[in-house]
């Protein structure tokens, strides 16, 4: 999850679910009054053009009140493919008006708020569940369902909606109307949920291309992809703080150890790496074999603040691997073959080319230019100086405050391929 987890007050969630966005507009999103005709064709064309499915699902359900229908609770559940999150849900409630966008990691699924909740049936089944909430049956039927029936719900539906993928999307709806939804609103409700349908469809194509182009290209370079830079030579020039990180002794640990073993290493190694990365702000390109190679750009951070935060990162990962050689997680090939695990990580800045490169039918979306090689060269440098951070004088130009005047000056050296030798400093 690339969004930042939010604090859910005054609501709570399951465990393994997380508040990534809100919204408070309340019923003023939406016409104090309106048609059931009215309703059904604004989900035909205004709702087309909203491109934020909760701001999208909360107009929707304010609508629905506006139009006379007794909905007073609404949920709305897609999966998704993403490396960390199963599926998204939005939330929303006629009595505390908010509308929460929230995300689910792969163990929300084991958990027993979702296993004895009638929505696993609709999402793994395919099933449509009724339950009554003003019978002790129907309430005592699940947690959740005791829980609604003693906050005034007297009725709870969860359905499917139409999807393409295994699990299923699914909505649900409750009522706090006595006697539950009244038998002439399920065939209007139905209808418009059909056509919700349609659009939450679309939008779960849009958020599946956003998650796996960010996932294998990086956010900045998959909305470029994504906003039609797909041709070769598309990009742009821009000044960023380049990183390249390396692992010591890998072609030695490759040669130690079994494939799926070195990769539980890599991936322990790129998990902490890129985290550190990705927290500070910065941009991770490729993973090169045992290299990581990222940038912090400029334009979007501030000069100061790109170099500030990728010294920031460098430092968190170095203290991550160390944190990680002090205690290694169970399952891990025998220590003595890995441990420790040693990186070096190079920082340079300078003007690097950032886009679609490759043959015709094939492209990479990277950068390229001096600055990417000296970065390299740079980092080159850290086992024959014995230092697991080097950085060159424009990033230190470019620091402020203590991350400047804690730097070790390493004195200049020649850089393969670069003219003059390069002040280096260790950070």
């Amino acid at each position: 999850m690339n969004k930042p987890v939010l604090d859910p007050a005054p609501r709570t969630y399951a465990p393994h679910v997380y508040l990534l966005d809100r919204s408070v507009r309340g019923p003023a999103c939406a016409p104090e009054t309106l048609s059931l005709d009215a309703l059904h064709a604004w989900l035909l064309h205004e709702a087309t053009r909203i491109d934020n499915v909760m701001l999208m699902f909360e107009e929707f359900m304010w609508r629905c009140r506006a139009a006379g229908l007794a909905i007073d609770r609404a949920t709305l559940h897609i999966g998704t493919l993403h490396p960390r999150v199963i599926g998204f849900s939005w939330v929303w409630n006629s009595q505390d008006r908010l509308c929460d966008e929230v995300a689910a990691d792969a163990n929300a699924s084991k958990t027993e708020a979702f296993t004895r909740n009638p929505l696993s049936l609709v999402i793994n089944e395919g099933q449509t569940i009724k339950v009554d909430l003003e019978s002790e049956e129907g309430a005592g039927s699940a947690p959740l369902m005791r829980e609604l029936a003693d906050e005034g719900y007297t009725s709870y539906v969860a359905l499917p909606l139409s999807s393409s993928h295994e699990k299923r999307n699914a909505m649900t709806l409750a009522t706090r109307r006595p006697g539950g939804f009244p038998a002439v609103e399920k065939e209007y409700i139905r209808g418009l949920i059909d056509l919700l349908a349609l659009h939450i469809e679309r939008h779960i194509v849009q958020r599946i291309a956003r998650n796996v182009a960010d996932t294998y290209l990086g956010p900045i370079a998959g909305r470029r992809v994504l906003d039609g830079e797909i041709r070769r030579g598309d990009g742009q020039a821009i000044r960023a703080v380049v990183l390249m990180s390396d692992m010591r002794g890998f072609t030695q640990l490759a040669d130690r150890l079994s494939g799926p073993e070195v990769t539980m290493i890599l991936n322990a190694y790129f998990d902490r790496v890129s985290d550190a990365i990705l927290s500070h702000g910065g941009d991770i390109l490729k993973f090169m074999g045992d290299g990581v190679l990222a940038v912090f750009d400029q334009k979007a951070l501030g000069e100061a603040a790109a170099a500030n935060a990728a010294v920031k990162a460098s430092r968190a990962a170095l203290a991550a691997i160390d944190a990680f050689n002090e205690n290694p997680p169970d399952g891990l090939p025998d220590p003595s073959l890995w441990h420790p695990l040693k990186i070096g990580i190079g920082l340079h800045h300078g003007e690097v080319f950032f886009g679609n490169v490759g043959g015709e039918e094939r492209l990479d979306f990277t950068v390229i230019g001096r600055a990417v090689n000296e970065t390299s060269r740079v980092e080159s440098l850290c086992k024959p100086l014995g230092q697991e951070l080097l950085l060159t004088e424009p990033v230190r130009a470019a620091l402020s405050g203590e991350l400047q005047t804690s730097l070790n000056a390493m004195g200049e050296h020649a850089l393969r391929g670069v003219g003059k030798p390069v002040a280096i400093y260790s950070a």
